[in-house]
């Protein structure tokens, strides 16, 4: 419900009881921002360009590309205007925009990131047998599944969230919109907010989470029957950077949002929330692609393409 200063939007305060952090920070951002874009806007054109990444493994990839690029868009640009100008504002509209947008994309890359372990499952466990697993039709199911589930759950958490009775109170102490934070705005009883809240939460984070931990465990068993130590120390490799990855996003969002608004504490927040918009983002193009062979194969003949046309 708007209602007094809330017609007029909310007050963004982000880190600005700690003055002294704000040009540090700005710079910190805008470079993780840049690096983010340019990672994870190569992965797409790769993906998009070179036929022999058209494998459901590369158009999983390009989908969490994109959604990476879209959730650091959704808050970094506000976070960044926030850290550099006196106008630390957000309209209501742009709030249940930034709202819906990233708890939409977390809910797409919970889901996402379990369908790419059951692709790397198929893959290493049953690798005669992986194209007729992962056939075209599979992959563009799962991947609309994950991108429904993530946004259907959003208009609701949104709705449940954005019609609570704020009683004038339009002071976010945070750097962007986001569902606990605006819960502890309410004037009126959330307990059954925080209770939806929970039950999904488990639903997008513990469940996608499990099934990447036992498609893992299937993963290390069939590792650990390569012959080759170099073929083991490989596969482990690509397979813990892969589960760092998952680590660090699910963590850090389990922290956040399996526990009571009431128990918050904004500084912690606020750190856990620019890993999972900023830094999860950042690393994903780095460890899930660009040190492949693959891609550093279709990178060279991309930058050969377009110098070879510049030559003629």
């Amino acid at each position: 419900i708007m209602n007094g200063s809330t017609s007029s939007g909310f007050l963004l305060l982000g880190f600005s009881d700690r003055p002294q952090l704000e040009t540090p920070l700005f710079v910190v951002i805008l470079m993780g921002y840049v690096l983010s874009c340019l990672g994870n806007g190569t992965i797409i054109l790769l993906s998009l360009w070179d036929p022999r990444l058209h494998t459901p493994m590369y158009c999983f990839l390009s989908n969490l590309s994109f959604m990476d690029l879209c959730l650091t868009t959704c808050t970094v640009p506000q976070t960044l205007a926030n850290l550099k100008g006196r106008d630390k504002t957000i309209t209501y509209g742009g709030c249940v925009t930034q709202l819906l947008i990233a708890l939409g994309l977390g809910g797409v890359e919970c889901v996402l990131l379990s369908v790419m372990a059951y692709d790397r499952y198929a893959a290493m466990c049953r690798p005669l047998h992986y194209l007729t697993i992962m056939h075209p039709q599979l992959c563009l199911r799962l991947v609309l599944t994950a991108w429904l589930t993530g946004f259907g759950n959003s208009v609701l958490q949104t709705a449940l969230t954005m019609t609570l009775p704020l009683c004038g109170r339009n002071q976010v102490d945070h750097f962007f919109c986001e569902v606990p934070v605006m819960l502890k705005l309410a004037c009126a009883d959330t307990s059954f907010n925080e209770a939806e809240l929970f039950a999904v939460s488990v639903f997008f984070l513990v469940v996608p989470l499990s099934l990447i931990l036992v498609s893992y465990g299937h993963i290390t068993r069939a590792v650990l029957k390569i012959k080759s130590a170099q073929g083991r120390r490989k596969a482990f490799g690509t397979c813990g950077s892969h589960l760092m990855v998952v680590v660090i996003f699910f963590g850090t969002l389990i922290s956040m949002y399996l526990q009571p608004p009431s128990s918050y504490s904004q500084d912690v927040n606020k750190s856990i929330a620019l890993f999972y918009t900023l830094v999860t983002p950042l690393l994903n193009p780095l460890i899930y692609t660009l040190r492949n062979k693959e891609v550093k194969g279709a990178l060279r003949r991309l930058v050969r393409g377009t110098t070879g046309s510049r030559g003629s």
